[in-house]
């Protein structure tokens, strides 16, 4: 079983001695056999659910299902908002009842059950025996009236209630493990100081798009190009292994029990401001009433740390601090997961080389359009490891190391400018298909009418995309574990997950919202299967203005964040906690 070092764990971080300097593992002294086990975890886990999502809008665009373009957009982005918005579910639960360790084993468990639903449904038989006949539709690939006054409408969705049903509870797996590996394995370093803890985000973050390589080099080019039988089934063996992988890795682990979450005290303290007290003191007495509840774990006992009611509202503070900064990166979080939609289904109307002859049939395979998205990990894996052993090192020894918060502005920057590209690129996109600048594509079995424009011009928005994740997502990461009270470290990276999920919602319900028939944008249905008569640079451009308004939002209430006296946190791990 793994070794319980909760007792020193409870320290506040940076009361540690601090780890030295030197090479990666240097940092981790100790902690090296705990550390890549969590690594090779997320490797595996990250390899899974790209491979899940990368081709997703595909398969539900495809012969498959049939469903329309912004119908598969739609679900694509429902999946990955319900995949972060459930994240405090799995915080919560680690907090109050199992602990980390325990419920990343049985989140594990449901992604593994729910994930075998894609290769469960990949193949005729099995669509035929879950959702029964298909539907026969006449479907057009685009309006052949002259009149332009086309009368067709989109179908409904094939399978669409196991479909959804199956991939939330495929969310609710994957964000629960999201919420919990994150801070379980920066709990194996916290003892080693905050430059350990600093670098151990570095490094995760970079294994995550390790993962990402192997699902989109091999994965994806499965899926589209061989069978999506096999390009689902080695997702779901991905799971697995990462499950056995954290399962034989226990005995090197430091695991903390629950301890209680301050959730429901801080939601009390903030309904006892909002009523200046009158009516609630009235029911549960004073400060000290109201807060003596959560000191109590479910079964009755006693938590082996239980703040006091100062801390407690000391803690209040330090959250009515971090929200307002975490609220503001929700229309980020609109414009990065477009990478994985509606850039994914820009690609599939644009030209796409064929490559690697296929010597039995004289083919070639259709370069992958999910491999844009290495665009992306690339710039990661490249400018990650500089980051952390070069860039990071040589600021730090002239004290010109930005806060967190402001690399976090400057991520956001980079995000408007890759929604500004794409927005153009559409544009010049619909100029060419108004001009019959066109080509009949294959994609697996299945033809797209694109531009004869080549998908190359979307490398500059995935790169783009990708420094911003750099510079908002990993000090994102850092800025809500070490600001966090220690209590609620795991509702804390849980919320910063679950705003996550609230940004890709809302690019889903406004997608949806501009797909009504008549005025929206999206709303297309005499071009069903493409989205040449869609407007989708207006949604691109849409978004660039939320994001635009965002970021100087986000730098006033920076600013205004680090002018605030230091809280006095005695339960924190950041530096004001000290």
């Amino acid at each position: 079983m793994a070794r319980n070092a909760a007792q020193e764990e409870r320290q506040p971080l940076l009361q540690q001695e601090r780890a030295p300097a030197g090479g990666l593992w240097a940092a981790f002294e100790g902690r090296k056999a705990a550390c890549a086990a969590v690594l090779l975890v997320e490797i595996l886990e990250r390899a899974a659910f790209f491979g899940i999502v990368s081709n997703l809008v595909l398969y539900l665009n495809s012969s498959n299902f049939n469903w329309g373009g912004s119908q598969a957009s739609r679900a694509t982005l429902l999946f990955l908002g319900a995949s972060y918005l459930l994240s405090p579910v799995g915080g919560w639960l680690a907090d109050v009842y199992l602990g980390r360790y325990w419920t990343i084993v049985l989140s594990f468990l449901l992604y593994v059950a729910s994930a075998c639903l894609l290769p469960a449904t990949a193949s005729s038989d099995g669509r035929l025996f879950f959702c029964g006949e298909m539907p026969t539709y006449d479907l057009q690939k685009s309006c052949q009236n002259q009149s332009g006054q086309c009368q067709q409408s989109a179908p409904g969705q094939y399978c669409a209630p196991l479909m959804y049903t199956g991939l939330l509870l495929l969310a609710l797996g994957i964000s629960s493990v999201k919420a919990n590996l994150t801070p379980f394995g920066a709990d194996q370093v916290t003892d080693r100081g905050r430059d350990a803890t600093r670098r151990f985000f570095n490094w995760f973050y970079w294994s995550i798009n390790i993962g990402a390589v192997i699902a989109l080099l091999v994965v994806a080019f499965i899926q589209q190009n061989i069978d999506f039988l096999i390009g689902y089934t080695i997702p779901t063996a991905c799971v697995i292994l990462a499950l056995l992988v954290f399962l034989v890795a226990a005995p090197t682990f430091i695991t903390k029990p629950p301890t209680g979450s301050q959730v429901s005290t801080m939601l009390r303290l903030a309904f006892r401001g909002r009523c200046h007290g009158r009516a609630r003191r009235t029911r549960l007495g004073p400060l000290q009433s109201e807060t003596q509840d959560p000191d109590v774990l479910p079964d009755g006992k006693s938590q082996p740390w239980a703040p006091s009611p100062e801390e407690d509202l000391a803690n209040f503070q330090v959250m009515a601090k971090i929200l307002p900064v975490l609220l503001t990166f929700i229309p980020y979080w609109m414009v990065y997961f477009q990478m994985q939609s509606t850039y994914y289904l820009q690609g599939l109307h644009l030209f796409i080389p064929n490559i690697f002859q296929h010597n039995s049939t004289g083919s070639s395979y259709a370069f992958p359009d999910a491999w844009l998205l290495l665009a992306n990990v690339v710039v990661l894996l490249v400018l990650v490891p500089l980051k952390d052993r070069v860039i990071d090192p040589f600021l730090v020894r002239r004290k010109l190391l930005p806060s967190a918060l402001k690399r976090m502005a400057l991520g956001m920057f980079f995000g408007l400018t890759s929604i500004i590209v794409a927005g153009v690129l559409e544009t010049k996109r619909l100029q060419f298909v108004k001009n019959n600048q066109t080509i009949q594509q294959h994609i697996g079995e299945d033809i797209y009418t694109a531009a004869s424009l080549p998908i190359w011009w979307q490398i500059p928005q995935y790169l783009l995309i990708g420094i911003s994740e750099i510079f908002a997502s990993i000090p994102g990461l850092e800025f809500a574990y070490s600001e966090a009270p220690k209590s609620m470290q795991g509702a804390i990276m849980g919320l910063f997950f679950f705003i996550s999920g609230v940004g890709s919602l809302l690019g889903s319900g406004l997608l949806t919202l501009l797909s009504v028939p008549e005025h929206g944008w999206m709303h297309c249905p005499e071009d069903f299967g493409n989205i040449n008569n869609c407007h989708m640079d207006y949604y691109f451009f849409l978004l660039a203005g939320i994001q635009t308004v965002t970021c100087v939002l986000f730098f006033w209430i920076s600013v205004r964040y680090e002018r605030q006296p230091p809280h006095n946190c005695r339960a924190c791990v950041g530096p004001e906690g000290d």
